[in-house]
């Protein structure tokens, strides 16, 4: 309950600035801008979650950096779609992945079943190649 008041009183704060400066007829031309965005955001979130899916099969990002990313990706669309410049803020910048990622890897703890390249190339730097010639030879 409290964080919701800290928010509503930060929206307030943010929205009354934002209007007194554009007005109000730019104010509502914004909000109906921001909430169409979000609205095709949903719309074409299937190209986010496939660019997503690419990047977990090129072994960029984890599982569960995955899920976050495309959790951000709707909750941020959501945010567009409601108004206030508070939450057309927090939508906008919920849209790219850097900050996403950022705040993803900031709060991710890697799971240890994960492996990475890495991983697999310290496995076979153990691994001497080598060449077996036989003693034997046969004749015909």
């Amino acid at each position: 309950m409290l964080y919701f008041l800290i928010y509503l009183f930060l929206e307030v704060l943010v929205s009354t600035e934002i209007s007194s400066y554009i007005g109000g007829l730019a104010t509502f031309f914004e909000i109906i801008g921001s909430a169409m965005i979000g609205i095709a955001i949903l719309m074409n979130f299937r190209t986010t979650f496939m660019q997503n899916l690419q990047a977990v099969s090129m072994q960029r990002i984890d599982l569960k950096e995955f899920q976050k990313l495309n959790l951000f990706t709707i909750i941020g669309a959501i945010f567009l779609i409601l108004p206030g410049f508070l939450t057309d803020i927090i939508g906008i910048l919920l849209q790219f992945s850097v900050i996403t990622s950022m705040f993803v890897n900031q709060y991710n703890v890697k799971s240890t079943n994960y492996k990475t390249q890495d991983d697999f190339k310290k496995k076979d730097d153990d691994v001497i190649d080598v060449e077996v010639i036989s003693d034997t030879i046969t004749h015909k």
